[in-house]
């Protein structure tokens, strides 16, 4: 008699504790390339229509992000409309960074439900090419972002040289110098904190076995996790099957020039933040006519406060 008081007592117990433990908290991380989100023409950039605003504003929603990364914003009452229209749709971003680079056509921000905590944007970086300095066009965005009063990350998005040419510089070449111009910035920071919690996001615009892509995800300790987002289109191959697993729908970008399809958005990690990641909630968003909205699809991926 006394052994079933005492598993009723330890029964008891345990539910009351389960009902006092605060559930389990999860996050949204998205970017968006946006293309050319301006509000007027900007020599060969156009305003974006109406029809191709409501676009990014139904694909936004249907992330339903908590932090987003914006790369091609006009100027910042572009930002703040499409953060009013958000709102008042019941997904309020009320944090902001906006970084203006050597760019002052478009622009890389970051929209957020929790608090900034600190504002680090880089825009002033150069690099030496063929005897020319030329600056990173559009800067990056570094900001720390406190997701509980205890659990904080950093992002930093980026948006490198387009694969447009230009008569100045190979622009391989230059996405490169760009490329290891960020790496560096990683570098910097897991050296003064191997275990922070980083992600590095945005329009890249290489594929994933370029030097510049290479040079971005680096290798062992210090390198990044690279998160490979796919449409949730009912594919589910068989979890040991990796070459099914890697013909999973992953492109991010139509390059109308050369009719090609190719991944060059990315949502990347540090191996701490990894740890936090959850696969099974992070992907592409494939949105019927999503072409309205961009030549890029976005990516978001999710994670869980330990």
């Amino acid at each position: 008699m006394v052994f079933n008081r005492a598993c009723i007592s330890l029964i008891l117990l345990t539910l009351f504790l389960s009902l006092h433990l605060p559930a389990a908290q999860t996050f949204r991380i998205a970017t968006y390339n946006v293309e050319n989100d301006l509000d007027h023409d900007s020599g060969t950039r156009h305003a974006k229509s109406d029809a191709a605003k409501a676009k990014i504003l139904e694909s936004i929603l249907a992330l339903k992000p908590d932090v987003l990364a914006l790369e091609e914003i006009g100027e910042t009452n572009v930002l703040l409309e499409l953060q009013s229209a958000l709102q008042s749709n019941g997904l309020p971003l009320p944090n902001w960074e906006y970084v203006t680079g050597f760019d002052t056509n478009i622009h890389v921000c970051v929209l957020s439900r929790f608090p900034i905590t600190a504002r680090r944007p880089q825009t002033n970086d150069t690099y030496l090419l063929n005897g020319e300095t030329f600056k990173v066009s559009r800067g990056f965005a570094e900001v720390d972002v406190a997701v509980t009063t205890n659990y904080s990350f950093t992002l930093i998005a980026a948006h490198l040289k387009s694969k447009r040419t230009i008569r100045a510089a190979a622009e391989a070449d230059m996405r490169l110098e760009e490329a290891k111009i960020l790496r560096q910035k990683i570098d910097d920071i897991l050296a003064a904190n191997p275990n922070t919690s980083l992600i590095v996001l945005g329009d890249l615009n290489d594929t994933h076995d370029s030097p510049a892509i290479r040079a971005i995800i680096g290798r062992g300790k210090t390198g990044l996790v690279d998160t490979r987002p796919a449409e949730h289109n009912g594919d589910a191959e068989p979890a040991a099957n990796h070459r099914l697993n890697e013909r999973n729908i992953t492109w991010t970008d139509f390059y109308a020039k050369e009719d090609l399809y190719s991944r060059i958005d990315y949502i990347l990690l540090s191996h701490a933040f990894a740890r936090d990641w959850n696969p099974a909630e992070t992907a592409i968003l494939a949105l019927p006519n999503w072409g309205i909205a961009s030549d890029h699809r976005p990516l978001v991926a999710t994670f869980t406060v330990p």
